[in-house]
């Protein structure tokens, strides 16, 4: 696989967990019930991803700008940037388990009307959301390793819509030499003389 081609699959790769994990941010996590004393119903209400994992959100907007960064930065500056892909995914997979682990019961108490309540609370989680955000943290994780090891070589932006230079010049060989020296004696110049140092005030250049 060529430079160019691990470029485009990072910035891709970036990019779907940056998308997939604030898809999943928005999502419904979990149900949430919470009993009162009768007559009174029940306070029902949703949990999302993103009132349950705030973190999650937020690294998905950090891996989107990341994945337009990786075009934009070369170099060191691109190594560093994978160290915060690592860092981004590293988050994601800690705020979906935390929240597969009693996160999702501790944040429903936070919704409107069921923190007041003195009954049962019972929270039907959604464990798919999650379970995405993980694998977005784990694909964030791989590409960052990919950009930390293997982005410094990488072509840059900058690269790649730089305007080329003056071609260099072609170097003379001893053939051209020596036919230009021949030509030089037929017009009863000397070959040696360097052109650059010749007199200004050559015959018919004066003025008068």
């Amino acid at each position: 696989m060529n430079a160019r081609r691990e470029l485009t699959g990072a910035v891709l790769g970036a990019a779907v967990a940056g998308g997939l994990a604030l898809f999943a941010a928005g999502q419904r996590w979990a149900g949430v019930t919470a009993e009162r004393p009768r007559p009174l119903p029940p306070v029902v209400g949703s949990l999302t991803g993103s009132a349950a994992a705030p973190l999650v959100p937020a690294m998905g907007l950090l891996l989107l700008a990341a994945a337009v960064a990786l075009f934009a930065v070369s170099g060191v500056v691109r190594a560093v940037l994978g160290g915060v892909l690592v860092v981004a995914g590293g988050v994601l997979v800690w705020s979906a388990v935390r929240a597969l682990n009693g996160g999702l019961a501790e944040a429903s108490t936070q919704l409107p009307g069921v923190g007041r309540v003195a009954g049962p609370v019972t929270v039907d989680p959604a464990a798919g959301w999650p379970v995405a955000v993980i694998v977005a943290g784990l694909l964030a994780v791989a590409v960052g390793l990919l950009v930390a090891v293997r982005g410094r070589g990488w072509p840059g932006m900058g690269r790649r819509y730089e305007r080329p230079g003056a071609p260099a010049a072609r170097q003379r060989t001893e053939e051209e030499r020596a036919t230009d020296a021949w030509r030089a004696l037929d017009r009863g110049e000397d070959p040696t003389a360097d052109p650059a140092e010749a007199p200004s005030d050559a015959p018919g250049s004066g003025t008068h």
